[in-house]
């Protein structure tokens, strides 16, 4: 990435927050951003459950 592109990505975005004076690049970029976090958050729970059902099968009698 080049200066000009980590300028334009955003690090955060808070659910709820005044949109008015973002333009439309930098909303498209916090929905990647948001979109990227879904994805991992999905991971987790994932991995989440993978883990739980391992831990029954493995303690069934």
């Amino acid at each position: 990435m080049d200066e000009e592109e980590v300028r334009k990505t955003p690090s955060t975005h808070e659910v709820g927050m005044v949109l008015d004076a973002i333009s439309e690049e930098e909303l498209q970029s916090r929905i990647g951003l948001l979109e990227r976090e879904i994805a991992r958050l999905k991971a987790a729970i994932e991995a989440r459950r993978k883990t739980r059902s391992d831990a029954e099968n493995f303690f069934k009698f």
